[in-house]
């Protein structure tokens, strides 16, 4: 009698797995998956929980094909868990801790708009390659832990201050938000804020940094100091920093107004705060790795830092997370610095014939944000303010 019973629950087990793929392993093709749009970031939540999605059959690393409703079509989409796509181009991605998968352009303008989509739109996904972009996902996979363990407040909040170039000593630090307990790291950094004066926060928009002050457990007394005398600003910043005065070259002029001109309008705005407020300077978003990483470049910029120091500062970011150093893993370290910082230093400079290594960055930043809206004798206040 058990034996019969084993037999029928594995045949109802392969009647399942069969279920979801077909004799030749593919996963089964999703047809009218409703979506929707992604407010923070832009990008289009089909809905469909990760995990479902993978126990279909789909893994990170394969090439999907996406066609929506209105006839949009994204071909050869690669999948991954993570942003590891050039800034700039097209991923279906499976972030930790999104609600859903989602199709977007990394850094880059928001696909719901340039796709032309609506709520009541839906898509079908299908396999394209199995694994054909495998070897880069394993190669950037990467994760961090929201538990503190033995890692000290400085590495666990990712929180350090800059000197580098000719910056004023001790006149500009970064971290992980002190606000938003998403990772369990806001009461660590709120506990390490005690020299500065004035935040600038990229992450959060008014409404969600009064939210996360109001919350039972905030109750660092120098942080609400900062806000309550109004020296923080909530930029609720985007990471298109590839735009060019709020348009991508290719976005169709229709578009021009779902740009929005976010990131640098709020870059320069952020700028022009620091210029209005005096330091210590704190400048964050969630994790401070991106988006810091960008404001934080073009700050060491101004300030004379070189190609060294730059890359060495955004660089312990993921030391402190990932464990990850040009000493114990090169190959990774080389990854991420190429698809991110050395990419954002190409942005600036704005010249493929400059080698970003030796190029002179307090001469680029000036024309890059004068061309971004900051005023010339802005820049030269914000100069003489920041450095020595």
């Amino acid at each position: 009698m058990k034996k019969i019973v084993t037999f029928f629950a594995m045949l109802i087990a392969l009647i399942a797995f069969t279920s979801c793929t077909n004799n030749n392993n593919t996963p089964k093709e999703l047809k009218n998956e409703k979506i929707s749009q992604e407010q923070k970031f832009g990008g289009v939540y089909i809905e469909i929980t990760i995990d479902d999605f993978n126990k279909l059959g789909y893994n990170y690393g394969d090439s999907i094909d996406i066609t929506f409703s209105n006839g949009y079509n994204l071909i050869d989409l690669p999948y991954y868990n993570g942003y590891y796509t050039n800034t700039g181009e097209e991923l279906l991605v499976g972030y930790p801790g999104y609600p859903y998968i989602k199709a977007c352009i990394n850094n880059g303008n928001d696909l719901f708009k340039v796709a032309q989509l609506r709520d009541t739109d839906t898509a079908n996904i299908k396999l394209n390659t199995k694994a054909k972009y495998k070897d880069i996902q394993e190669a950037l996979d990467i994760h961090y832990s929201d538990i503190q363990g033995a890692m000290t407040d400085e590495v666990f909040g990712n929180y350090r201050v800059v000197n580098v170039g000719n910056l004023k000593k001790d006149i500009l630090y970064r971290s992980a938000s002190p606000d938003d307990n998403q990772h369990n790291r806001s009461k660590v950094v709120q506990g390490l804020i005690g020299k500065v004066n004035t935040i600038i926060n990229l992450s959060d928009n008014d409404g969600e940094l009064a939210e996360n002050i109001n919350k039972n457990d905030f109750n660092t007394s120098h942080y609400l100091d900062i806000y309550n005398n109004n020296r923080i600003i909530a930029l609720s910043m985007n990471m298109n920093f590839k735009s060019v005065n709020g348009e991508e070259d290719e976005t169709p002029a229709l578009f021009t107004q779902f740009t929005e001109n976010l990131f640098h309008t709020k870059l320069v705005s952020g700028l022009r705060f620091m210029l209005k407020n005096d330091g210590p300077y704190l400048v964050h978003c969630v994790e401070g790795k991106d988006r810091t990483g960008f404001v934080c470049m073009v700050i060491e910029a101004i300030a004379g830092a070189s190609y060294d120091e730059i890359i060495a500062d955004y660089m312990i970011t993921y030391d402190n997370y990932y464990g990850i150093n040009l000493n114990n893993n090169p190959t990774k370290y080389n990854i991420i610095k190429e698809k991110n910082i050395d990419e954002m230093l190409r942005t600036v400079i704005n010249d493929e014939k400059v080698d970003i290594k030796t190029a002179d960055y307090s001469k680029y930043i000036e024309t890059y944000l004068l061309s971004k809206g900051l005023k010339k004798e802005e820049f030269d206040s914000l100069k003489a303010k920041i450095t020595k």
